[in-house]
This record gives C-alpha cells, sequence and structure tokens, in this order.
C-alpha cells in the first residue's frame, strides 16, 4: 500500500472531487470518512450541519475540511490518510454516484490510482537506492565499528595492565594478571585453550608464576609469566620445561619480567635440538605490544620462526625499546 504520508495541495484537491464524485449524498461523504477512521468534533459537527439544514453545506466543502483535517493531523493521524487514499483506488462500484458524473468518477479514481503508483514507483526505487547504499556501505561501518570495539578494548587493557604495576602484593598482582593476559591474547585471535591462571598456594614463597595454554597456527604452547623481580635462571627453566615434556602436545612460551641468565637461554636452546618449541619473551615486550596496540599474533610468529630456523629461543622481533 502507498506510504502517503502527507497529501500534497494537488493530491488533496484530486481527492476532494474524487470522493465528491463518488457519494451521491453528504451523509455519504461523511459515512465514507468515519469508515476510514476519522473521528473527533469536527466530523460530528458538519455532520449536526448536514442534518440540520443540508443546503447550508456542499460535499466537496466536507470532503475538504475532513482532508485538511487530518492532512494537518501528523502522525497521529497517518492510518487515516492511508486508509482513505486506499478505500479510493480500490473503489470498484460506481453505481454509488449519480448515473452522469460516474464516468467522471472512474476518471477521477484512474487518475488517483497512478498518483499513488507514481508515488509508490518513487518511494521503491528511494528504498532501493537506500538499501544498495546501505549494502555498499555495511563493511565499511562494520569495520570502522570493529576499530572502534578494538580501541576501547585496548584502552582498558593498559588501563589494567598498567595498574598491575602499582600492586605490591604478588598474591592480588598474580590474580590480576590472569584477565590481563587472557585479553591480549583474545585481542590477537589467539585462541586460549586453558585461560591464565594463578599457579602456587598463598602460604608459598613464590606465587606469581601465571599459566596458560594457546593455539597459535594449530600449535600449543603452555604460557609461563614470572614476574620475579631476579632473572630466570636455568634450574626455573628446566622446571618449565619438565612441565613441557609430560605434555607431549604442548611447546612453551616463557615470560619473565626480569629476563634470563645465559643459562637458562643456553637449556632452552637444548631443548630445541630436541625438537620442542621453546620461546622466551620479556615483559617489556609485552608493555610495548600493549602500548602499540600491536599484534602479539604476528610478534609470536616472528619469534618462533627464529627458534625453528635460527634454534634462537630468545629472539626480539625488533619492537621499539625491545631488548633480547
Amino acid at each position: 500500500m502507498s506510504e502517503v504520508y502527507h497529501y500534497s495541495p494537488d493530491l488533496l484537491q484530486l481527492l476532494v472531487d474524487t470522493i465528491d464524485a463518488l457519494h451521491r449524498s453528504k451523509r455519504d461523504v461523511i459515512l465514507f470518512f468515519r469508515g476510514a477512521g476519522v473521528h473527533g468534533q469536527v466530523i460530528d459537527d458538519l455532520a449536526e450541519q448536514v442534518s440540520r439544514d443540508r443546503d447550508s453545506i456542499y460535499k466537496h466543502e466536507i470532503a475538504q475540511q475532513l482532508l485538511v483535517l487530518v492532512n494537518e493531523g501528523g502522525d497521529a493521524t497517518l492510518r487515516q490518510r492511508r486508509e482513505i487514499v486506499k478505500r479510493v483506488v480500490e473503489w470498484s462500484e460506481f453505481s454509488t454516484c449519480w448515473p452522469d458524473q460516474r464516468l467522471a468518477a472512474q476518471g477521477l479514481v484512474a487518475q488517483v490510482r497512478k498518483r499513488v503508483d507514481e508515488h509508490d514507483a518513487f518511494t521503491r526505487i528511494n528504498r532501493e537506492r537506500e538499501a544498495e547504499r546501505a549494502e555498499r556501505l555495511a563493511p565499511g561501518l562494520a569495520k570502522l565499528a570493529e576499530v572502534q570495539r578494538r580501541r576501547e578494548r585496548f584502552a582498558k587493557l593498559k588501563k589494567d595492565f598498567a595498574a598491575l604495576f602499582a600492586l605490591s602484593n604478588p598474591q592480588q598482582r598474580g590474580k590480576r594478571s590472569e584477565d590481563v593476559f587472557n585479553e591480549l591474547f583474545a585481542l590477537g585471535d589467539i585462541l586460549v585453550r586453558q585461560a591464565f591462571t594463578l599457579s602456587g598456594e598463598a602460604g608459598e614463597g613464590i606465587i606469581e608464576q601465571i599459566d596458560g595454554l594457546v593455539d597459535i597456527d594449530g600449535r600449543l604452547f603452555l604460557v609461563e609469566m614470572k614476574w620475579w623481580k631476579t632473572p630466570i635462571g636455568r634450574p626455573e627453566a628446566s622446571e618449565h620445561l619438565v612441565r613441557l615434556y609430560g605434555r607431549p602436545e604442548a611447546h612453551g612460551i616463557f615470560i619473565s619480567a626480569a629476563g634470563y641468565t645465559d643459562a637458562a637461554v643456553v637449556v632452552c636452546k637444548e631443548a630445541l635440538l630436541q625438537g620442542r618449541l621453546v620461546v622466551l619473551c620479556d615483559l617489556q615486550e609485552i608493555t610495548l605490544l600493549i602500548e602499540q596496540e600491536a599484534d602479539i599474533r604476528a610478534f609470536l610468529r616472528k619469534k618462533i620462526e627464529a627458534a625453528i630456523i635460527d634454534r634462537n629461543p630468545y629472539y626480539s622481533p625488533g619492537l621499539a625499546g625491545a631488548s633480547g
């Protein structure tokens, strides 16, 4: 059905003439408008006037007043405007007209139909154009929305990560690190098979060991992060490697807040010679990744490639300020 929101002046006059021609009496005109849902004081007053003195007003004057009323009614009379046009364009019984006005009434209805068809065609074309434009813009808008969401997530991640360094309680810092590392890997589209959790008990001397299992290009990596103030030595690196040997399907990523001793690097190189992938990262590199909103997956891929090809577990991909 036509989306007739407001009648243009020429359409309004055409409707006045058509409704006048379609009805023999003034009461019929009022009944037509009541049937289209027009109610209220104005139509009641017109009905009273016709009943009191039928010669005091003409059919086209009744139609004119009521059409202007619904046309100026805004959204409140939108349904009535549509219904009036619908009833006119669907009119098929012209025996209600005076015999000498039937042909004229048929011609007027045909004109209204033509106007409605033109309006509908124009509306349809505009909708198709808008739909095509929306379809064309949708990928770009979706991409912009995704970029914005990613920025917002990184902004929160930066805030949460920076807050870790202000914590002096190892237990608290370890627990909060879990969410930070889970989100960091999620932002890199790296599947976290086992969420990062804090290992160790509160009564132990060293409890800041954060573990998680991630999937990078089909390889599983057991990730271990330590917030120690001293470099990771050979015993700690060996302990991590033992845990890997207990999981034949897993490789290892080690993150240290204080770097590694030469002996730790050597034992990791030995593991590479035995076919076990081991990658060593500094917390400073992770800090720069977050600050630069860089792709952690691309970063780790380069480290993994260096471990495989060059047998170098402690390779730095070249982030500004990173060491290795």
